[in-house]
C-alpha cells in the first residue's frame, strides 16, 4: 500500500485537464492575468474527469479512502495507520470527503464517543477503478 500512496496524482491530474481542455466544446483559453481556480471552474464545468479528479485532489483523500475500504474507519485507527499525517489534516480530509458525499460517518451515543466512518455506494463504485490504480502502482514502483 506504500506504493499507492506515492502516486503522482498531480501529473496525471494535470495530463486529463490538458486532454480535457483540448476536448471540450467550449475553449478554455488561458490568460496570464486569470486566475487559477476560474480555469479549474471553466474545466470542471466541461470536463466530467476534472470534476472526479478535483473530488480526489489532496496528497490524503485517496489513501484515506482505500484505508476505510479496508475497515480502518475510525479516527485512531486512520492516524495509526497513515502516521505522517497530522491530526488537523487527517480530520479536514474526512470533514471533506464527507461533505462531498463519499463517505458517511456514524456518531454512536455511548462514553467515550466513538465514531466511525464509511464509504457511501458513490464512492464503492470508484473502488475498482482505485483497485487498478494500486496494482499500476505496485508494477511502476517494481521497476524502480
Amino acid at each position: 500500500m506504500i506504493g499507492f500512496a506515492k502516486l503522482k496524482w498531480k501529473f496525471i491530474f494535470e495530463l486529463y485537464k490538458l486532454n480535457c481542455m483540448i476536448l471540450s466544446k467550449k475553449k478554455v483559453m488561458r490568460k496570464t492575468a486569470s486566475t487559477s481556480s476560474a480555469n479549474d471552474k471553466a474545466l470542471n464545468e466541461n470536463c466530467p474527469l476534472q470534476y472526479a479528479m478535483g473530488l480526489l485532489n489532496g496528497k490524503w483523500k485517496i489513501v484515506i479512502i482505500w484505508y476505510i475500504k479496508e475497515e480502518i474507519n475510525r479516527f485512531s485507527l486512520l492516524k495509526r495507520s497513515i502516521p505522517s499525517i497530522t491530526d488537523k489534516m487527517l480530520a479536514q480530509q474526512l470533514r471533506e470527503l464527507e461533505h462531498d458525499g463519499l463517505i458517511g460517518r456514524t456518531i454512536f451515543q455511548e462514553i467515550p464517543p466513538r465514531v466511525e466512518y464509511n464509504l457511501t455506494e458513490e464512492c464503492k463504485s470508484l473502488l475498482p477503478a482505485l483497485q487498478k490504480i494500486y496494482e499500476w502502482g505496485i508494477i511502476q514502483k517494481s521497476k524502480q
